[in-house]
């Protein structure tokens, strides 16, 4: 797996729940890339941090309206077009 730094990850993780708004397909979709413990770690710090939040049970939506989502660094933009 490649090493990415919280920003990186943070940004992967707001990328995909753009893409995949369901909990267990983000966590599926970066499975391939991050560990497991990585993604709820990062759900959970864009959640306290309010650039993500969680509306019933499964579903995670960028808060968009508290903040824009990041732009997209060069080197995830491959990884994200792959998922």
């Amino acid at each position: 797996m490649t090493e990415f730094s919280s920003e990186e990850k943070a940004i992967l993780v707001q990328y995909v729940i753009k893409k995949y708004e369901n909990e267990e397909a983000v966590t599926k979709k970066l499975g391939t890339i991050l560990s497991e413990r990585d993604i709820q770690r990062t759900i959970d710090t864009l959640i306290g941090t309010q650039r993500v939040r969680r509306i019933g049970s499964e579903t995670l939506q960028n808060n968009t309206s508290h903040t824009e989502l990041p732009t997209l660094l060069e080197n995830l933009k491959p990884i994200i077009d792959s998922l």
